[in-house]
């Protein structure tokens, strides 16, 4: 690794140390009580909350179509785990946060934020990976991913016990967000270059999903035929859209 790749390396590594101690500095940050109320709950051909149930099917297409083109590429094994891992990711969202919207609460939620928590962390891999280092990528998902799904599983446990805490949750969910600009900027490559368009659209389409997220209600009463949430969740499916061009444009020629 040269002198210039070595300092970027540093610098990653000194402001995660610090955007863990900001947020583990912040306190405690419970789960708010009117989390699972939502604006659109109408019930239709039998299923409960239709549309935010029914709006996360794409995301199976997605991660089908992804994972259907993993298995015929011919990239290195590293990579096609990666990939594969975050498609499976993907995929899982539709069981996942179909399931917790047929039945909104806490024990639910745990299902529906796994899967997104494995999206995040393989997707910062699969960055690491294309920008960094293939072998410094494969040997980070499974920590980060292991990481992702205990986040949730510590919000669950606390929030039993009465002094719920979401902050590990919020690292996995917004460092990628911060870090994978980053990585592009300090890590630049010939080869990188294809993947700067897909991953940009990735992390727009997901900050329009939590913008429409933010604005349930108000979206609901305004158009009346669909909501924030059911909004943000088709957001989401476009974001998670652009894995499979990022994988089309760096891997399929």
């Amino acid at each position: 690794m040269d002198t210039a790749k070595k300092r970027s390396v540093i610098i990653l590594l000194l402001l995660t140390i610090i955007v863990i101690v900001a947020v583990f500095f912040l306190g405690r940050v419970p789960q708010k009580k009117s989390y699972h109320d939502f604006a659109d709950t109408k019930n239709i051909w039998g299923i409960a909350n239709f549309a935010n149930v029914v709006s996360n099917i794409p995301f199976l297409f997605t991660g089908l179509m992804g994972l259907f083109l993993v298995k015929k590429s011919s990239i290195k094994l590293r990579l096609k785990a990666i990939y594969a891992l975050l498609f499976t990711g993907v995929a899982l969202i539709a069981i996942g946060s179909g399931y917790y919207h047929l039945r909104p609460d806490n024990k639910s939620l745990v299902f529906d934020r796994i899967p997104m928590t494995i999206v995040f962390m393989a997707l910062l891999a699969a960055t690491i990976a294309e920008f960094v280092d293939e072998k410094a990528g494969f040997n980070a998902v499974w920590p980060l991913v292991i990481f992702g799904i205990g986040s949730v599983l510590y919000w669950h446990l606390t929030e039993n016990s009465g002094a719920g805490d979401l902050r590990p949750y919020i690292l996995v969910q917004f460092y990628p967000i911060i870090f994978i600009p980053l990585i592009m900027i300090l890590f630049p490559s010939a080869d990188g270059k294809k993947a700067i368009m897909p991953l940009a659209w990735v992390v727009a389409w997901y900050l329009v999903a939590k913008v429409l997220e933010s604005f349930d209600e108000e979206i609901y009463l305004r158009l009346k035929v669909a909501s924030g949430h059911t909004l943000k969740h088709l957001a989401a499916c476009i974001s998670t859209y652009y894995f499979v061009v990022l994988f089309r444009k760096t891997h399929l020629r």
